[in-house]
């Protein structure tokens, strides 16, 4: 299926979207521009010292670069670490990629701003290129210090889709149309659900509880996983995969 889009798929399925923002509690963000292969950490313009260190790191690594191409002077480095509230971003500009063979996340000091993360790696996946640049683009017009392209941050076929920061929350189902009033309301504090994921940091269950809350639902509801159709989740892999959905049931 040369033509195969994931993200027209799962639109066509009315595949829910609550509960799939990455789980992760600790993310790196490393500017690199210049092309991105498949597997990004492994193919890139990176020194090869670097991206040995950034594979055998025990957390996220995702990587950054701006709409326009533009790089530099130095080689921004973003920390983020989840809160109770979101997460808490520190940041620096290095004058090398080779000082992050060195660098102690601890000791730097805490980034101030919005940050938009549109996932555009399209030799992973064409829907994250065709549907994530023209969005980062957009964004890049209204925040050109907060906006960056970047790695595979996971559901293709929710493109696309944006990491926020500090919030955490993921957004996905983004076009030109809809990603700028979307991230208008984050920084107003608003949680958009028509485009809600879920709040990064956090398991799918807490996510769509938070969801299921905001979106009118009784706090006492229980919320929990259970297996979804199996699916092609990707335009790059054409492999059938378990999907995980979160069921309500009425509480006491």
């Amino acid at each position: 299926m040369p033509d195969f889009r994931c993200s027209l798929a799962s639109l066509d399925d009315d595949e829910p979207m609550a509960g799939t923002a990455p789980t992760d509690p600790e993310i790196l963000l490393v500017e690199c521009p210049g092309p991105w292969g498949r597997d990004a950490l492994d193919d890139n313009r990176l020194p090869d010292a670097v991206r040995g260190h950034l594979a055998s790191l025990d957390l996220k690594v995702l990587l950054l670069r701006r709409y326009d191409g533009s790089a530099g002077p130095g080689t921004r480095v973003l920390h983020a670490g989840a809160t109770a509230d979101g997460f808490g971003v520190r940041g620096t500009v290095l004058d090398r990629p080779e000082d992050l063979l060195d660098l102690d996340v601890a000791t730097l000091p805490a980034y101030d701003g919005p940050l938009w993360l549109v996932c555009t790696n399209g030799k992973r996946d064409l829907c994250c290129a065709e549907l994530g640049r023209p969005a980062a683009g957009l964004l890049a017009q209204e925040w050109p210090e907060g906006t960056w392209e970047t790695t595979h941050l996971g559901g293709h076929r929710f493109a696309s889709t944006l990491l926020a920061l500090p919030s955490g929350l993921t957004l996905g189902r983004l076009d030109t149309s809809t990603a700028l009033a979307a991230c208008q309301a984050v920084a107003r504090g608003e949680v958009p659900l028509e485009h809600a994921r879920g709040r990064a940091g956090r398991s799918g269950v807490e996510q769509a509880r938070e969801l299921h809350v905001l979106s009118g639902g009784d706090p006492a509801d229980e919320v929990v996983a259970v297996p979804g159709p199996p699916r092609r989740q990707s335009c790059g892999d054409d492999k059938v995969k378990a999907t995980t959905r979160y069921e309500v049931r009425a509480g006491g």
